[in-house]
């Protein structure tokens, strides 16, 4: 882990973040509930950047970067730092379990898609532009479908929790003329370290 020193207060903000979406993944209450409570979590921890070690913040040329920072044993939850290189973008996808992103440094464009009469996704309104501090929410009960793009001149990183271990669920890209892929995304690395965060000051 070059670079960064990860500051008490850093470490502690993450540790009690990650505290209350456990207690998330274990509440029985209906989804909209878990998602305005993870919701107002993951804003507090992507209000201050003091807290993710440079060795998830690296972006790659060739692609956007999934770096997994925590995953439930049970598979119930997940959180991911996505690293965004200028211009990168996903295709149209959908995720099939709720999920938040917050953004953490950069911009971040998200379009939103709607399945026509014949099941193809068309754009459902304008692209949101996602700014640092700001949240957006998915649910396949309101519509999951989307494209990121990052629209900074730099590099972009958000922090996404999803209601499963995102990297092993079975999702779909949708291509313009109506064709639907089944994809697997998996992680950029293979686990987050048991102890990433680093030592305390």
């Amino acid at each position: 882990m070059a670079g960064m020193t990860i500051s008490t207060e850093g470490r502690l903000r993450w540790e009690h973040f990650l505290a209350q979406m456990v207690a998330l993944a274990d509440d029985p209450s209906p989804e909209s509930g878990l998602l305005d409570r993870g919701e107002a979590a993951l804003a507090a921890l992507v209000a201050v950047d003091d807290w993710l070690p440079d060795a998830f913040a690296v972006p790659d040329p060739r692609r956007y970067q999934q770096h997994l920072l925590h995953r439930d044993p049970g598979g119930r939850l997940s959180v991911v730092s996505f690293v965004w290189g200028p211009g990168q973008a996903t295709p149209v996808h959908d995720h099939t379990v709720w999920g938040l992103v917050g953004v953490l440094r950069g911009s971040e464009s998200s379009q939103r898609y709607v399945p026509d009469h014949d099941g193809v996704p068309r754009p459902d309104g304008a692209a949101q532009v996602l700014l640092p501090g700001d949240i957006d929410r998915l649910s396949p009960a309101e519509g999951d479908i989307h494209e990121v793009t990052n629209v900074d001149d730099g590099v972009s990183i958000s922090i996404h929790v999803y209601g499963a271990d995102i990297g092993a669920v079975k999702r779909h890209t949708f291509d313009a003329d109506g064709g639907v892929r089944t994809f697997i995304s998996g992680y950029s690395e293979s686990a987050a370290p048991a102890d990433w965060t680093g030592n305390r000051e």
